[in-house]
């Protein structure tokens, strides 16, 4: 998961990006992409400073250790499916938000290969039937 730091750093990078182009359609993107980010990270200051005012499951229900991952990655994949399955219906400009945050996750270095592999599947996929 992100944290607020990262998130802020990402909107900052867009509001240089916005100050070295001359297209209003430019400028206009790295500018809601910089709101985007600025919220997210807003989100997570929020998050963390109230996490104690927040209502949590009981532990003892809750899966620990191996377990929790192996639940939460089965969360992800179905989400993840969920959204593709629903692709072609999705607006494209939140095609392009999810395509961007999915691109960034994990390692900065691997950025550009991750959204390789992305812009790959997705397109090998967008005709799927639904």
């Amino acid at each position: 998961m992100f944290s607020s730091e990262r998130y802020r750093a990402r909107a900052a990078k867009y509001v240089e990006l916005a100050k070295k182009t001359d297209s209003p359609n430019e400028i206009r993107e790295f500018r809601d992409r910089e709101r985007s980010f600025t919220v997210l990270a807003d989100n997570e200051d929020w998050l963390e400073h109230n996490f104690d005012k927040m209502v949590h499951a009981a532990d003892k229900d809750r899966p620990e250790g191996d377990a929790l991952v192996a639940e939460e990655e089965h969360i992800l994949r179905c989400l993840g499916a969920a959204v593709i399955m629903q692709w072609n219906t999705i607006p494209k400009k939140l095609q392009r938000e999810l395509f961007d945050n999915a691109g960034s996750i994990g390692d900065l270095s691997r950025t550009k290969a991750l959204r390789g592999k992305v812009a790959r599947f997705l397109h090998k996929h967008k005709d799927d039937e639904q």
